[in-house]
């Protein structure tokens, strides 16, 4: 219940924060952490409770998923300025046409030029994709899709630390493989 309560106000702060172009990097993580990582979070939890584990062990089980989930997210939002979308599934720029300030943009913004965030944050506020080759071109020239993935592969070294924590199995190997994948 603590964790449907979670990922309801994380939804809602996303749609509070749609077309923001000043949300920061705190606020994103707040975001993406009372929602995907919750839900990431709350699976393994349960898989640990469901398994009788001990506190310590249902504690590290928690924190995988959170810190998987939160490596998860910030994948995810750098693949929609990078990705290939027919092997995604989904087409380049769609955060940026919904208006979501992600960490790519947050961190082009903080170190692009002022017509560079000037641009970004009249893409963002009116989800205008047509912006996008530009927006595109900014993050990857102003290395915030190397921040972006930095602060993936620290959740991602975050999870592996929490799995280390677990019984020394073929599961607990496989969740540090899963996390792994997610490593710079």
């Amino acid at each position: 219940a603590d964790a449907t309560n979670v990922i309801a106000e994380g939804e809602v702060m996303q749609l509070m924060n749609m077309h923001n172009a000043a949300l920061d990097e705190a606020s994103y993580l707040q975001v993406i952490r009372s929602k995907t990582a919750k839900l990431f979070e709350a699976s393994a939890r349960v898989g640990a409770i469901l398994a009788g584990a001990d506190a310590t062990t249902e504690a590290a089980c928690a924190e995988y998923g959170q810190a998987l989930g939160t490596a998860f997210q910030v994948i995810d939002d750098v693949l929609d300025y990078t990705g290939d979308a027919a092997v995604m599934g989904k087409n380049l720029g769609d955060d940026l046409r919904e208006g979501k300030t992600t960490l790519p943009l947050i961190a082009a913004m903080q170190r692009g030029t002022a017509s560079q965030r000037e641009l970004i944050q009249t893409a963002i506020e009116t989800g205008n994709v047509d912006l996008i080759e530009q927006v595109v071109a900014i993050v990857a020239s102003t290395g915030a899709l190397d921040v972006a993935r930095r602060a993936a592969t620290a959740e991602a070294r975050r999870a592996i630390t929490a799995a280390e924590q677990l019984p020394d199995n073929e599961h607990t190997r496989c969740l540090i493989q899963l996390a792994t994948q997610l490593l710079e």
